[in-house]
């Protein structure tokens, strides 16, 4: 017989399997079964073994049928198309699958099983609507307990809630309020019911406020949330935490309004309270730099491009104060500090505000200066404020200040820009003498923002190791041969070359960093030393190192040395320290003993620069000194061949007189001609340095010149001539 379209053909090697496949095929998607592909033939071959069973049963067995329509409906297969295609299928393929014999009792079965089928699915059907009846009284039974233990539940909220809860009418009117409601605003809940929602107002209610209730009351909107003041029936204020919202009736009109009001008075006191700390300096009780710096970058985000405000800033540190501070103890500084900020808060007048910044530093902000003349005159103002006398430890002292005075158009700077330039020139004001005022000049500013530069790009470049070192002789003037070398450090910055020590030494010292490069150029030099001293033994130079003040007074300055010594194998009579005379005789204490304990372990001590520092000469008696180096500009006037200034050979003979009447070795600093050297010489100077013998010059150079062994410096020679000797 011919295939109808769509339907696989079968054959007689597998009469199950194949009845299973066709059975798939045409049921598939007839109706809503949870099974895979796999799993939906499963199923059917076994409905296909027991169709086939029963038909080829003797006798046949047709009341199966109505087995395997109920398994089918149990199975799902309710779909409307499902049997109709299942009857048909059965009564073409089992005959052609089994032969045309079976065809009465397949026509049997197909009757049994369409019975079998609409019984079951008659009977599920009714399963289904008994279920939904049970459930419907079910539901009606918890409904009404519900109701009841909702209301239940909802006049105990209402009673027993911390927050306050109102109901009113559309038009304002306060209809009940919870008992946390009368405590909040001390009113009974008959004297609410006689007040409105606009009774409850406050001066200080944004009209925001309102509209929003307004829109709530036509139904635009269903809540809002606020904080909001309100005033007890004492009238005391409080601030509450309101939710407002519009309850709608079943057809979704606006029939009451609901208030939820949450007390957060303390609260807001103490969020005020966080603020107030946070802006606020706890010891002066004057705006912190935080609320400073608000308040300038302010100024410049309400300003466009064409704006002709101007913006002004007097900022100033202590002069002194740190003397005080250490030498009368902090809570004596704390008081001044107070005192200070109590005048600094007088002198300022509307629209100024004044503020600290940190430790003795303090600023001045005019917004709308409209000129430089009204920063002068509130510098003026703060340094007469500031020069009475403050009566403080049983004693008046004095404080004054330097103040740097910044004023430009908002437009053509940046906050920033402007806090950079008062840093710049209050330090102006401090290289001028102190208590006086200086006024930003961009020019003058220039030199000193460079400055500043250098000193913030310091310690990433000690980090990187930008810095290399040279050495420039020390020079015997007996025979001019090299005794020893000064180490000189060298910044080889990656925008502008290689940088002397005088554009960045200051800095280094002023921020600290010099204590990490003074280490590093130890370790450098004490390196070379030791490589020096493997090659020439007695006969190598020993190197001389510059030591800054914050390097001396440092804990472990000594304790690092040594170890330094130890790690590199350089001889300790091989390394000489040199600081200045004002280092030596800033703090004695500090100094002293880092001196001491370097001598001990056989370090010589040089004072550079000697002459300058107006030092006491008894204290000089006390120190570990084994070298002074005399400052050379004593020997500027003995350069010529003709003497040019008899003064500074007397000054000359007289501290070389000076440090051998203390058993100390003299060495001329500035050496530059041969009629020098031999002036110097003859007047008793032991060594000499400068250009005459040698610049600063790498290692390998000192090496080569020690290992030559010539002279330096021809005593003959011009200045700058002969610079590696002969």
């Amino acid at each position: 017989m011919t295939e109808p379209a769509g339907r696989s053909p079968v054959g007689p090697d597998d009469p199950v399997d194949a009845l299973a496949t066709a059975w798939a095929e045409e049921v598939e998607g007839t109706s809503y079964v949870p099974m895979a592909a796999d799993e939906l033939q499963a199923h059917l071959r076994d409905l296909a073994g027991l169709v086939i069973d029963a038909v080829l049963a003797d006798p046949p067995r047709p009341d199966a049928g109505a087995e395997v329509g109920r398994r089918l409906v149990s199975a799902h297969f309710t779909g409307p198309a499902t049997l109709e295609r299942t009857v048909l299928l059965l009564a073409e393929q089992l005959p052609a699958l089994l032969g045309p014999a079976v065809l009465p009792a397949s026509l049997a079965l197909t009757g049994t099983l369409a019975g079998g089928y609409a019984a079951a699915l008659r009977d599920r059907t009714l399963d289904e609507q008994e279920a939904i009846r049970r459930a419907v009284l079910a539901a009606r039974h918890h409904t009404e307990q519900a109701l009841h233990a909702s209301e239940a539940r909802f006049r105990a909220m209402f009673h027993e809630a911390a927050i306050g809860i109102g109901l009113g009418d559309m038009d304002g009117r306060i209809l009940e309020v919870n008992p946390a409601m009368t405590r909040m605003f001390g009113h009974t809940a008959d004297e609410f019911r006689r007040l409105t929602v606009g009774d409850l107002t406050h001066p200080d209610d944004a009209p925001s406020v309102w509209r929003l209730y307004e829109r709530l009351l036509r139904g635009e909107i269903d809540n809002f949330r606020l904080e909001k003041r309100f005033f007890r029936r004492s009238g005391k204020e409080i601030v509450g935490h309101l939710t407002l919202s519009l309850v709608r009736d079943h057809e979704g009109n606006p029939t009451y309004q609901l208030a939820m009001l949450e007390d957060v008075s303390e609260r807001h006191r103490l969020q005020e309270n966080l603020e107030y700390q946070a802006f606020h300096d706890p010891l002066t009780k004057l705006a912190n730099r935080a609320k400073f710096t608000g308040r300038l970058e302010r100024v410049f985000a309400q300003e466009g491009p064409d704006s002709t405000r101007r913006v002004g800033v007097c900022f100033l540190d202590l002069d002194g104060f740190k003397a005080i501070n250490d030498s009368l103890g902090h809570s004596v500084g704390d008081r001044m500090l107070q005192e200070v900020a109590r005048r600094l808060d007088d002198c300022v007048t509307d629209g100024e505000l004044v503020a600290r910044m940190g430790g003795d530093e303090f600023v001045v902000l005019v917004e709308d200066s409209h000129g430089v003349d009204r920063l002068i005159g509130l510098a003026d103002r703060v340094l007469a404020a500031l020069a009475p006398p403050l009566p403080l430890a049983g004693q008046e002292l004095v404080v004054g200040a330097s103040i740097g005075v910044v004023e430009q158009a908002v437009r053509e700077t940046t906050a920033s820009e402007l806090m950079r330039a008062a840093d710049i020139t209050l330090y102006t004001a401090k290289a001028e003498g102190r208590g006086r005022w200086a006024v930003h000049d961009p020019g003058r500013d220039e030199a000193e923002t460079e400055r500043f530069t250098l000193a913030a790009a310091l310690p990433a470049a000690v980090a990187r190791d930008e810095f290399f070192v040279l050495y420039q002789p020390l020079v015997s003037l007996a025979d001019h041969r090299v005794r020893g070398v000064e180490a000189l450090v060298r910044w080889q910055h990656p925008r502008l070359g290689v940088l002397s020590p005088s554009l960045f030494i200051g800095p280094a010292e002023e921020t600290g960093i010099i204590v990490e490069l003074g280490r590093r150029v130890l370790e450098h030099a004490c390196r070379d030393a030791r490589a020096w001293q493997d090659e020439f033994g007695d006969a190598a130079p020993f190197v001389s190192v510059n030591v800054a003040q914050r390097q001396l007074v440092e804990p472990a300055l000594v304790s690092e040395i040594a170890d330094l010594l130890d790690r590199t194998g350089l001889r300790p009579d091989r390394l000489q320290i040199e600081l200045t005379e004002r280092e030596l005789t800033a703090d004695e204490g500090a100094p002293l003993k880092a001196l001491d304990g370097l001598r001990a372990m056989g370090v010589r001590i040089a004072v550079d620069d000697f002459g300058t520092g107006y030092s006491n000469l008894s204290y000089l008696r006390k120190l570990p000194v084994d070298v002074i180096k005399l400052d050379g500009s004593f020997g500027e006037g003995l350069r010529e061949e003709e003497l040019s200034d008899p003064v500074d050979e007397v000054i000359v003979g007289t501290l070389v007189a000076l440090g051998h009447a203390l058993g100390l070795t003299v060495t001329a600093e500035g050496v530059e001609t041969g009629p020098q050297a031999t002036r110097l010489r003859a007047l008793g100077c032991d060594e000499g340095q400068g250009w005459l013998f040698a610049p600063a010059l790498p290692a390998a150079d000192i090496a080569r010149m020690v290992r030559r062994g010539a002279p330096l410096g021809d005593p003959a020679a011009t200045p700058g001539g002969g610079l590696l000797g002969a």
